[in-house]
This record gives structure tokens, C-alpha cells and sequence, in this order.
């Protein structure tokens, strides 16, 4: 019998400035998926569409592209989320306890979280492997925190059958971490702008929006 590997790939949008200067919301996103991946040949065909038609464009990342160049993106996505899920968890960053906002503890909780809930939509007796993917992390603290969730939640969770890795790849190597970029800011703006029109191309797969402080009442500023 094939081995069969579960894939998933982290990103997030927000910053973890807890003032009114901050953004309001932080998010973390999850691209959740099995081989094959089907669209990496359109993305890299449209990579050097644009190349030759004049642009500079080393990889797709949805903040920094022209508008022209997301909604061919979006496309390409849209028409290849069979068999995807995506889950995001959402933080209004001023219901967030002081207690909790220093990154040994922000991150561990908020990964933690966000993982039980698409390892439970799994069944993991199916798997060989986890694989998990985020971008480079250059700030030890931070990637230090994010891997000891992973592994404890995993852990945790897994068969003893099987396996599980976390990987640091920087998203220009890797198309399915642009790919969950651009349905992470998909999602954020629809939080934080209210502008729903790019995260309407992914909707089929958006299986989750947890907002995790949502009965909360208290602002602390």
C-alpha cells in the first residue's frame, strides 16, 4: 500500500503589537492537503506569463502583488481546491490578556488550537507522516514557540504509527505556502476590511473561522 502524507501549510497576517496601534486582528491560517498539487504547473506557467510579458515577479506573495496579477492567481487557486481544506483562527487582538501576548505563550495556544481542530477532521490512522510547513522564521523566540506547539500537538495526537515534521521553507520556494498566503489575506481582509470579494474565490474551501475570543467582553485597550 502507498504511503500517504498530510501536508499543512501555515500562515499568518497581523502583527503582535497589542496597543491601538496594532492591527485589530491577528490570524492564522492553515492549508490543509494531499498529493498531487495540482496547481503548481499553472502557477508556474503564469510566473513566466508575466515574466515575459515584462514584469520582475520572483514569486507570488498577495500583499505585494498588482491587483491584475491577484485575480490570476485567485483563479488558479479557485479552479484547484478539490480535495483542500482551509481553517483560519482569528484573534481581535484587544480581548487578548496581557498574560497571554508574550510569543512563549501566544504562539503554543494559538497553533495548538488551530492544529487539534484539522487533526480531528482527520482520520490520522490513514497517515504515514505529518509534514508542516511554514516560512522562514528568523526571530528564535518566535520559531522556537511555533515548533513546540507543533510537536506537542502532534504528538500528542498521532498514532504511534506515525510521523510528523516541522519545516521552516522560505515561500518563494514553495507554492503551496503562496498559495495559503494568499488565502490567509483572503480571509484577513474580509475580517479586518470587510471587503469579501477575494476570499469569495476560495470560500469552497474555507472549512473553518474560529474567532476564538468571540464571547469575550473585556478590552484591555
Amino acid at each position: 500500500m502507498a504511503q500517504r502524507f498530510l501536508y499543512i501549510f501555515l500562515d499568518e497576517s497581523g502583527n503582535l503589537d497589542f496597543s491601538p496601534t496594532g492591527t485589530r486582528y491577528f490570524l492564522l491560517s492553515a492549508l490543509s492537503k494531499e498529493r498531487p498539487f495540482q496547481a503548481y504547473r499553472e502557477l508556474i506557467e503564469l510566473k513566466y506569463d508575466l515574466v515575459e510579458a515584462g514584469m520582475e515577479l520572483e514569486y507570488f506573495h498577495a500583499a505585494e502583488n498588482a491587483q491584475p496579477v491577484r485575480n490570476k492567481v485567485f483563479e488558479i487557486i479557485r479552479k484547484n481546491l478539490g480535495g483542500t481544506r482551509v481553517d483560519a483562527l482569528i484573534v481581535e487582538k484587544r480581548k487578548t490578556h496581557p498574560t497571554l501576548r508574550d510569543v512563549v505563550r501566544f504562539y503554543p495556544i494559538m497553533v495548538g488550537y488551530l492544529l487539534r481542530h484539522i487533526l480531528l477532521e482527520h482520520d490520522l490512522n490513514l497517515f504515514d507522516e505529518v509534514i508542516v510547513y511554514t516560512d522562514v522564521i528568523p526571530v528564535k523566540k518566535k520559531r522556537d514557540a511555533i515548533e513546540k506547539a507543533v510537536k506537542k500537538t502532534l504528538a500528542g495526537m498521532l498514532p504511534q504509527s506515525a510521523k510528523y515534521r516541522i519545516l521552516h521553507h522560505d515561500s518563494k520556494s514553495n507554492m503551496d505556502l503562496q498559495i495559503v498566503d494568499y488565502c490567509n489575506w483572503a480571509i484577513y481582509r474580509k475580517w479586518d476590511m470587510g471587503d469579501p470579494r477575494s476570499y469569495e474565490h476560495i470560500r469552497s474551501a474555507v472549512c473553518s473561522e474560529f474567532d476564538i475570543f468571540q464571547t469575550g467582553s473585556i478590552f484591555h485597550y
